[in-house]
């Protein structure tokens, strides 16, 4: 029998502690029939050599049936229906329609989970979550966030806004042997006790809000900061974008890998960016991608960006079929012997966030983030896009130091020589409820650039 114990070693130096809870874990979840556990491996095995696109086709009919036989939304369609043929939804859909979705089957299971989004870029939302799906994502989780350099057990300090809804007991934290750091309030101050906390503590793996890791990369550089004596050997930004270069200072920084998660909460953890590439690795085992172009439900070309559209293949309790996540990405499908893959191979983040130039082409948000990260007297930033030629650079500094013109040269080759592009200075940035920072916008509308 294979057991996680086996798989691969890790680095670190896991004290005894960590080493116990790892295998206390997975001794635990034996003993309630090995469902993580076995999933893992059906994780790592689609990983080594592909996800069966036959199977995947069985899992989406019987999704389809499933949702046509036990919920109002999808009562109407026939359960053979092709999943092209099923309307494509949003997170509005959803609100409109919450008790429509949701499952019959389901409906009074006491062990359902409720994941709750930020809210913000918008209104929070609940998603309902089976016994089933929760286990599958847990198993998800573990394997992604192993192949990032971390494995349960280990001591890990979690960077975010820590609302009602998300904090953890004293007992959570002691069983998962992590800490909790409140990102809400990145002072000089706080950053310090933050790093000091990480290094007195021995802190194996940092999860966190992509912009407060950059916050204190920057303390870093900014004071001089001591580095040794971190045991720190992963790094796993969440929720946000990370400009490379943050990314490569973290890496040389703590000298560890630094790798994304993208995940959202409706979902869980889906994919990892591979280490020095920007592309990620997305789990076909729980997850059907279409790339939609951003204007019609036709599917989008290889390497043309488009819209994400999911299709969660493990939730029964409320059936998550085609939705639209308001992410734009470009991905590559290989397939050999009925076993296909799936990478992003661009990332652009929310459709909000993705910038055009001055013809109306897609532009990475990655070019404001990648050459604005690193000026001097600039303690933040927002670039607005507010139509097809104009856009506003808001800049938090010192005006007297920042070079404001040349931050411009560096983008106005991406955008347009034509690009009216105006700056002004501001005392704050805000940031939202959920403690990120919106750092680009689009305040056009999102469906036609040109208008």
């Amino acid at each position: 029998m294979r057991r996680a114990e086996n798989i691969g070693s890790f680095p670190g130096h896991d004290s005894m502690g960590e080493k116990a809870r790892f295998s206390a874990y997975f001794a635990l979840d034996r003993l309630r029939g090995g469902i993580v556990e076995k999933r893992l491996f059906q994780d790592l095995d689609a990983y080594k050599h592909g996800t069966s696109c036959e199977e995947t086709e069985r899992r989406i009919r019987s999704l389809v049936a499933h949702a046509v036989s036990t919920t109002g939304f999808y009562s109407g369609y026939s359960p053979d229906t092709p999943l092209s043929q099923l309307p494509v939804v949003n997170k509005d859909t959803f609100r409109e329609h919450y008790e429509e979705f949701r499952s019959s089957m389901f409906r009074e299971a006491k062990d359902n989970r409720v994941m709750t989004t930020s809210g913000s870029t918008g209104t929070p939302f609940s998603m309902i979550q089976d016994r089933r799906k929760a286990l599958y994502n847990t198993a998800d989780s573990i394997f992604l966030s192993m192949l990032g350099g971390y494995r349960i057990g280990e001591k890990t300090a979690f960077i975010r806004v820590w609302v009602k809804n998300v904090r953890k007991s004293a007992l959570q934290l002691f069983a998962e042997n992590s800490i909790m750091m409140e990102s809400s309030s990145l002072s000089d101050d706080s950053i310090a006790s933050m790093l000091k906390t990480i290094r007195d503590g021995r802190v194996k793996c940092l999860t966190g809000y992509a912009s407060a890791l950059g916050e204190i990369s920057r303390y870093i550089d900014r004071t001089g900061f001591d580095m040794s004596g971190f045991s720190v050997h992963s790094i796993l930004p969440i929720s946000e974008s990370m400009p490379d270069p943050v990314r490569e200072r973290l890496r040389e920084q703590f000298g560890c890998p630094v790798r994304s998660y993208y995940s959202n909460e409706e979902n869980g953890i889906m994919g990892l960016e591979f280490e020095n590439s920007g592309a990620y690795y997305i789990n076909s085992e729980s997850y059907f991608y279409e790339i939609l172009k951003q204007d019609s439900d036709e599917p989008a070309e290889e390497g043309e960006p488009g819209r994400i559209v999911i299709t969660d293949l493990t939730n029964y309790a409320f059936p998550v079929i085609r939705y639209d996540n308001g992410d734009t990405a470009a991905a590559r499908r290989t397939e050999k012997d009925g076993r296909f893959r799936l990478t992003l191979t661009s990332l652009y983040g929310r459709r909000s966030d993705m910038l055009y130039d001055t013809q109306g082409r897609a532009v990475t948000p990655y070019v404001i983030t990648n050459n604005f990260w690193d000026v001097e007297g600039v303690r933040q930033y927002r670039f607005l896009q507010t139509g097809p030629k104009t856009y506003i650079l808001k800049l938090n500094g010192d005006p007297s130091v920042i070079d404001a013109e040349g931050m411009l040269m560096r983008i106005r080759p991406a955008l347009g020589e034509d690009a009216d592009i105006r700056v002004e200075y501001t005392d704050e940035i805000p940031v939202l409820a959920s403690g990120k920072r919106k750092y680009i916008e689009n305040l056009m509308t999102a469906a036609n650039p040109q208008q």
